[in-house]
């Protein structure tokens, strides 16, 4: 009896210590703590953006001032994802630009709308749940993002461009995000896929960061795994980048820096050799870090799309 109480108790302490574990994984990792985009100019951390600093804010600063059409959608879970809608000229194409990873859309795209126009697309950026103006408070890694996007194409197919062309884009989780949904059954209006600087999975993303913390990333990431699935309700491990690709026909163009040391370049090449489609590109630029291969090189980029999509 004795035995059995001893037994008890060191499974309990086990089960408590394990929940403990995976809620600090997952308020680390998942838990998104949204902002209204109150800062002027929040540039995201790190040397590498230090040369680009003017040029983002006047990126920022331009998308505040361009005249542009604030839309809402509802997710299927019942959060209300906002974006705003930026038109070069009616009936253009349209880019529909998904951001990274605790990142926002004016922040991350707002240099987007500018490549957008410089080749006369048309440009709805959009908060991912749990960032900027939408709502919601848990970061699924494309989980449940991938799903938003395929809200936001049929809201462009039925408000913006019922007969146009659609190119789902992102940078970083944004662009696992669209790499997820290219695997879906998607309208005859979208063309096309730009992935930018995409991981190939959460799970391998979220280990290496996890390496890089000094900490043991095989113990870690279960926990993280199990954090997801009962704080979250996702599993993270269905945000597989690499996998979906093996199953999409859609044009795919992928970019990304040489010098990224967040999400390696090496990635990209994954993703890009695991492709299905038939048309596919990927695009390395030299000298640049991570999501920025637009800034480091716009000439090779806009013509490197220009080709790729006609």
């Amino acid at each position: 009896m004795i035995i059995f109480f001893i037994a008890s108790g060191v499974a309990a302490f086990l089960l408590i210590a394990a929940l403990i574990t995976a809620f600090v994984c997952f308020k680390r990792i998942f838990y998104g703590k949204r902002k209204q985009n109150t800062e002027e100019i929040p540039i995201p951390e790190g040397r590498e953006y230090a040369p680009f600093r003017e040029e983002m804010i006047k990126w920022m600063k331009d998308a505040r001032a361009l005249p542009h059409t604030d839309v809402e959608i509802r997710s299927h879970d019942g959060l209300t994802l906002r974006g705003k809608y930026y038109e070069y000229e009616k009936g253009a194409p349209l880019e529909i630009l998904f951001h990274g990873y605790k990142g926002s859309s004016f922040r991350d795209l707002s240099g987007g709308i500018a490549r957008c126009f410089s080749i006369g697309h048309n440009a709805l950026i959009v908060d991912h749940r749990a960032s900027g103006r939408s709502e919601g408070r848990v970061i699924t890694f494309g989980v449940k993002e991938s799903r938003d996007c395929l809200r936001w194409i049929d809201f462009a197919v039925k408000s913006i461009a019922p007969d146009g062309k659609i190119i789902i884009t992102g940078i970083s989780m944004g662009a696992a995000t669209v790499m997820l949904a290219s695997a879906e059954e998607l309208p005859s209006n979208v063309i096309g896929v730009l992935a930018d600087c995409g991981y190939t999975s959460a799970k391998e993303i979220i280990k290496k960061v996890i390496k890089e913390m000094g900490l043991p990333e095989d113990f870690l990431y279960p926990f993280a795994r199990l954090g997801g699935m009962i704080y979250g309700g996702f599993d993270v491990n269905r945000a597989d980048a690499e996998e979906a690709l093996r199953r999409t026909k859609l044009p795919v163009i992928f970019f990304h820096g040489d010098t990224d040391d967040f999400v390696p370049h090496y990635m990209s090449v994954r993703n890009y050799e695991a492709c299905a489609s038939e048309r596919k590109r990927l695009v390395t630029v030299k000298g640049a870090g991570h999501g920025l291969a637009y800034p480091c090189n716009k000439e090779t980029y806009v013509s490197e799309l220009k080709d790729f999509f006609g």
